[in-house]
């Protein structure tokens, strides 16, 4: 592990902003990359994901897995996993829930509301605070986790 990078801001003023983050993200995006996303209710992190989907090559509906828990997507010859643990109660139930596999090996997992999962999640590589500004844009704090996360912030800030 790598000691955390200082916190990069960035101001997002409207909904292309966001999403022109997620296809910026998708620049550094490789096997076995976790992102976390942490925000309020409707603070941008599925618009996001969203862009950075698109940016991969996926034309499919985006949506947010608040209560699948997880939509999978299956394209080219990339597996990436969008997670929303907003109605986990305890941490338990990201163990009951086997979702936990799908961490290990060359999967690409993005986690919404990851503190609800608690400790047993693993550390992402990369995680995102969105949080919602007084005009209507947003802020986005970036924090890379490890190498990998340092080299995937590079990747989207170039």
């Amino acid at each position: 592990m790598t000691q955390d990078r200082a916190p990069r801001t960035l101001r997002l003023p409207d909904e292309s902003d966001t999403l022109d983050l997620g296809r910026r993200l998708a620049r550094g995006v490789s096997p076995s990359s976790r992102l976390y996303l942490h925000g309020d209710l409707g603070a941008g992190k599925t618009t996001l994901v969203r862009g950075l989907l698109r940016a991969l090559g996926f034309e499919g509906r985006v949506k947010s897995p608040t209560f699948s828990l997880v939509e999978p997507y299956e394209f080219s010859s990339l597996s990436l996993y969008h997670f929303d643990f907003y109605r986990f109660d305890e941490p338990a139930e990201l163990r009951d829930s086997g979702l936990l596999e799908h961490f290990d090996g060359p999967s690409i997992c993005i986690v919404e509301w990851p503190e609800k999962a608690g400790p047993q999640l693993p550390p992402p590589d990369l995680e995102i605070d969105l949080s919602p500004l007084d005009d209507g844009g947003r802020s986005a704090v970036l924090v890379a986790r490890s190498k990998r996360g340092e080299h995937w912030l590079d990747q989207t800030l170039t």
